[in-house]
């Protein structure tokens, strides 16, 4: 595929900010300063644990280490969902998945859905019936890239979409530049060249990431003279599974029985995901532009704990429970590097809570964007916390209206206040009732004392936020299952080994 030029046409605003008037010679002249660039690197079922910032003693992530002291590292940074299609969707519309009504990965698929509902029917062995998921980002949404073209930017993604075939792709959601422009949630045929969808691009043997590396430094250099928000959005490290073979031999020999984290495959991935971030860090300090480039550093899920090889899980997510597709902290906590030139104290770190749906607000007051005066969002700029200050909110909410194997993951909803996390799951009790845990995640990070009983008020008081929510947002929520056989395990065959349509 070529360079194209998006197809939906959208009025242009410049959005360069006026200097005070400045004496040069005795007459009165007004200066314009650049906004920002912007490059999001968006990682795919990177962990919470997985890089050497957040303490893994396998994975060896020099060039994301480095980029942390250039600004500041979230420890409460959290998607918005633990799977990648709602996340992405949060990021672009700074609203929740629940709001949106994408609640599973399904943006490949040829069935276009726009309406968020609840399934008309459920397994006998399940208790709730579960919402059934939008299959597309729709166009309504004004996006966080349409908001940033509009105000005179560049604009280009490369990497993983998974939000929607055309008309939904990204040309037709603000972007001018879409590579390698695939609908699909990983890279059709594995990760090494030639790509069933991308024909006749790339050397036989050449890795995705170290394409698509140089495809958005090529970006970068075409248009260092103007402001420019660049999405590189990799597929590493979603599945399938598989490494640059002297990388697999590199980590199969650092592995540690002791360490749940030692997949030499997963290793290599990693490693190669952090030679990108390197290579598009080193061409912004090529191009003497690292002082106008505000660059992020996200993960869409957590880590996959459910796919194994020879016996080892492909991460571990310890001391979060769980992983991917789950409520449960190593679903949803995840690694964010911000960083802001001039702005934000170099090698900084912040305990805010943050989470997906604030990109979007952060960003436009970060660039000096207006945006459009009729766009809500549903998250806050977070951007005081990135100058050192309090981040005033009152929680975060996470929604879960499906049934994942992956992890055992029944519908659910929760929330974060402060250091507490209440889950409801939806018609998981006696009779089909809602269900209930309680924990407390500064003394207790891997949700494994569950204090609902002992703390009834805050149950209550958490459980109102929930009702809140969920009407705000016109959620989707699970009702009880009329086919449901009392005493049937939803999961009769265990977590899922081999992932499914909710893993992807």
């Amino acid at each position: 595929m070529t360079y194209g030029q998006a197809s939906a046409a959208t009025p242009i605003r410049t959005a360069l900010l006026a200097l005070g008037a400045i004496a040069l010679s005795g007459c009165a002249a007004q200066e314009a300063v650049r906004p920002p660039n912007v490059v999001f690197i968006l990682a795919d079922d990177l962990g919470w644990s997985d890089t050497g910032l957040y303490g893994s003693e396998f994975y060896e992530t020099p060039n994301i280490d480095a980029l942390a002291e250039r600004g500041m590292t979230f420890t409460n940074a959290y998607a918005a969902a633990a799977l990648c299609s709602p996340t992405r969707a949060s990021i672009l519309t700074g609203l929740h998945p629940a709001r949106i009504g994408m609640t599973i990965p399904n943006g490949h698929v040829e069935e276009v859905i726009l309406e968020k509902s609840l399934q008309p029917r459920g397994r006998a062995n399940h208790p709730a019936l579960m919402a059934r998921s939008v299959s597309r980002l729709d166009l309504e949404y004004f996006t966080l890239a349409e908001a940033l073209k509009a105000a005179g930017y560049e604009t280009g993604h490369f990497g993983k979409w998974h939000l929607g075939r055309e008309p939904y792709d990204p040309l037709s959601q603000g972007f001018d530049v879409d590579l390698p422009h695939t609908p699909g949630p990983s890279p059709g045929g594995g990760y090494f060249a030639p790509w069933r969808f991308w024909p006749g691009k790339g050397e036989d043997g050449e890795h995705i990431e170290d394409r698509m590396a140089a495809e958005a430094s090529d970006f970068m250099r075409r248009n260092k003279d103007r402001p420019f928000l660049l999405n590189y959005w990799c597929f590493s490290v979603h599945a399938p599974i598989e490494g640059k073979p002297e990388l697999v031999e590199k980590y199969r020999a650092k592995g540690n029985p002791d360490n749940p984290q030692r997949n030499p495959i997963n290793g290599a991935m990693v490693e190669t995901l952090d030679d990108a971030v390197g290579t598009l860090v080193g061409t912004i300090d090529e191009l003497g532009i690292a002082d106008d480039t505000v660059i992020v550093f996200f993960s869409d899920n957590g880590g996959i704990i459910h796919r194994f090889d020879g016996g080892v899980a492909v991460t571990s997510n310890a001391p979060l429970r769980s992983g991917k597709s789950s409520i449960y902290e190593g679903g949803v906590r995840e690694p964010l590097v911000f960083v802001w030139p001039q702005k934000v104290e170099s090698g900084s770190r912040s305990d805010a809570i943050v989470q997906s749906i604030d990109f979007y607000p952060t960003l436009l007051e970060v660039t000096g964007t207006p945006g459009r005066p009729d766009t809500e969002f549903d998250g806050i700029s977070f951007a005081p916390a990135l100058r050192g200050e309090r981040l005033n909110r009152e929680a975060i909410f996470t929604h879960i209206p499906n049934y994942s194997a992956a992890t055992l993951q029944r519908p659910a909803t929760s929330v974060r206040k402060g250091d507490w996390k209440l889950i409801r799951f939806h018609c998981d009790g006696p009779g089909q009732t809602d269900r209930y845990e309680l924990y407390n995640l500064r003394e207790d990070i891997g949700e494994k004392n569950d204090l609902a009983e002992s703390e009834p008020e805050r149950l209550t008081e958490l459980n109102s936020l929930i009702d809140g929510f969920l009407s705000d947002t016109e959620a989707v929520v699970p009702t009880a299952n009329p086919r449901y056989q009392e005493g049937l395990d939803p999961f009769p065959d265990g977590p899922a080994r081999s992932g499914g349509p909710y893993a992807r």
